[in-house]
């Protein structure tokens, strides 16, 4: 099973050296991915957990590109309404190259309304949009794939039903956020899926968290572990650590994800 990270690519906190050492950790640590968030306008809405400045994601993937040699990179999500479809068939397809077929695309169909008005899309419009524009990838990607050109791997965000229907029609792999054990697995066991990529959140504690809500990766160290492996036995291709709990002041302190980062991946290497 491979292992990610969601890296905060917004933030008080968030600037190029911050990004270029999340980098360098994530690939020194041994993880297999780094991926980060997509918006394109921080409306009221998006900034209250995701303040400015929000490094968009094609630009920082392309630099990161450069800072490091095998980590995959990828988007956890890009909103695919927010783009022409013609724009990212282009933007992947060239990001694939340049980055020697490194590139991960998670995709969702977005949720700040207001951000869509400051865009011009009509919100109530985003699932179509959506399936239109997972069509034009597939075709256009079809075609770089007959110039040699190394496949990219699609995920579909969210556990909605038009969600899990976009995963069985056009996904690699399906790519629930934040969810729990229990919800993941009564998913996976009602739908035919092709894959199963999830991220989960990152929260070490020092004692353990006995809510029946708990999400995946909340807990102690043990905990985490054992959820890692519970979804690794429910043939989790990769998993996606979060460490980012939805407070903008975190990114002033990334040392705390960083340890929690090192505890995970020394433990984890050691287990298996």
């Amino acid at each position: 099973m491979h292992m990610g990270v969601n890296v905060p690519n917004f933030g008080p906190g968030t600037d190029p050296g911050v990004l270029r050492d999340w980098a360098r950790i994530t690939e020194g640590l041994g993880f297999d991915l780094l991926m980060v968030s997509d918006h394109v306008v921080v409306t009221p809405d998006v900034a209250e957990r995701y303040p400015e400045p929000f490094y968009e994601p094609f630009t920082t993937l392309s630099w990161l590109a450069g800072t490091t040699t095998t980590v995959r990179l990828g988007t956890t999500v890009l909103i695919l309404p927010y783009r022409s479809p013609l724009l990212v068939a282009r933007m992947t397809a060239n990001l694939n190259r340049l980055s020697g077929g490194r590139l991960v695309l998670g995709v969702g169909a977005g949720w700040a309304r207001q951000e869509f008005d400051a865009l011009g899309v009509p919100f109530d419009a985003r699932g179509r949009l959506t399936d239109e524009c997972l069509a034009t990838l597939r075709d256009a990607w079809r075609t770089e794939a007959e110039d040699g050109a190394a496949p990219i791997p699609l995920w579909v965000g969210g556990h909605s039903a038009a969600a899990l229907r976009r995963t069985a029609a056009f996904g690699d792999a399906w790519h629930p956020l934040r969810l729990t054990l229990d919800r993941m697995r009564a998913v996976l066991a009602k739908h035919s899926l092709p894959a199963f990529a999830p991220r989960i959140a990152l929260r070490l504690t020092t004692t353990p968290v006995d809510d029946p809500e708990r999400p995946a990766g909340v807990g102690t160290i043990e905990q985490v572990l054992d959820d890692l492996h519970q979804l690794r036995l429910l043939g989790a291709d990769t998993v996606v650590l979060d460490p980012y709990h939805g407070d903008p002041e975190e990114t002033r302190r990334p040392h705390t994800a960083w340890r929690a980062l090192t505890e995970v991946a020394t433990h984890w290497r050691t287990a298996s």
